[in-house]
């Protein structure tokens, strides 16, 4: 009889995808990471290649239980963590995305941006969503693609695309083709959670559901956004294919990588922030059970909404490039070709 004992751990974030085997006493067993091209078509432009990004989880998955050693069955759950706002969408039958993944730091969408304020939605927005009108989210991402791709607005009319965060695109990844209880004819669980949800600027954030008035003001067809569900929950959203890793496992997490920040520096009490440095930097507040809204630019957001608990609402503040800064320096100017050297090139400098 194998023993359920491990947890896998997903971190798909924006320069690279980690993959971490936990034991019972949250000792890290087993690790694997690989990056993935940053693609800069144009300038203010930054994409992914969704179809790397799930090839590479595959990889790091695979790599991270062989590094632990452990029998894949051994391992009772799998969690999600991404980085948020990213938008991707892809057709249902064949699973291939439409274009690339648009990343949260891309700023082509900042005309529509100028639009929603133009028309007075900025208020109402803030409202809602407890975000600022930004190119940051994915809603205006939405936007662009369905009028600037060939032929899609209708498909997605038709309920034949499907918009996702990079958590939804791997999970609908490992569950496709699985039967699971939010799809039982056909697999491929189309879901986020609400931390995730309430970072695209289309989540009622105190109603807790997605605003049928910003869709339509949108122009974004509800036919294409996942189900919300819990950031952890004890029925699993689905279960990863048995093809995959050779066993079929519950996925029961999803949390935005800010958010799961929170979590993890066990900020459960409201006044608690934690703060992040990687490819942005990150502060996240603890405001407890209720949406609290600031006069100074931060923005409200869902901390994280587990199951048979209250949602927790947080205040965040970000500078979106921090680390990423120094991957332009070794990849776009060649000033090092490895992170570590920027330290003695900043001692220098002093």
């Amino acid at each position: 009889m194998v023993g359920k004992t491990y947890i896998l751990v997903i971190d798909s974030g924006t320069t690279g995808s980690r993959a971490v085997i936990y034991d019972h006493e949250g000792s890290v067993i087993g690790y694997s990471y690989r990056e993935h091209r940053q693609i800069y078509p144009k300038p203010g432009w930054v994409e992914h290649d969704p179809i790397e990004i799930w090839k590479n989880t595959i990889i790091i998955m695979r790599e991270a239980l062989f590094n632990a050693g452990i029998d894949p069955r051994e391992v009772s759950a799998i969690g999600i963590t991404n980085q948020r706002e990213t938008t991707i969408i892809w057709d249902r039958e064949s699973g291939r995305p439409i274009y690339n993944a648009i990343v949260w730091q891309d700023t082509r969408t900042d005309k529509y941006c100028r639009e929603l304020i133009d028309r007075g939605l900025g208020g109402e927005i803030h409202r809602i969503t407890g975000l600022t009108v930004s190119t940051y989210f994915s809603a205006t991402k939405i936007m662009w693609l369905l009028d600037n791709v060939s032929g899609i607005r209708s498909r997605a009319e038709r309920g034949e695309l499907l918009f996702g965060t990079i958590d939804t695109w791997i999970i609908w990844n490992m569950t496709r083709g699985t039967r699971d209880h939010l799809t039982p004819d056909r697999g491929g669980a189309h879901v986020t959670d609400y931390s995730n949800a309430s970072r695209t600027m289309l989540l009622d954030i105190s109603r807790l559901k997605w605003s049928e008035k910003l869709l339509d003001k949108l122009n974004i067809p509800h036919k294409i956004l996942p189900e919300i569900v819990y950031s952890s929950s004890r029925k699993p959203y689905g279960y990863l294919r048995r093809d995959i890793l050779g066993a079929e496992i519950p996925i029961h997490g999803d949390l935005g990588d800010q958010q799961a920040a929170l979590v993890g520096q066990t900020c459960f009490k409201r006044g608690e922030l934690k703060a992040t440095y990687g490819t942005g930097t990150f502060i996240l507040l603890n405001t407890g059970g209720k949406p609290e809204y600031s006069r100074y630019g931060l923005l409200t957001t869902i901390g994280y909404f587990f199951e048979d608990y209250e949602p927790i609402y947080a205040l965040e503040g970000s500078i979106a490039i921090s680390g990423a800064a120094i991957q332009w320096l070794r990849d776009n100017l060649g000033v090092i070709s490895d992170p570590r050297e920027t330290e003695e090139l900043a001692k220098r400098t002093g």
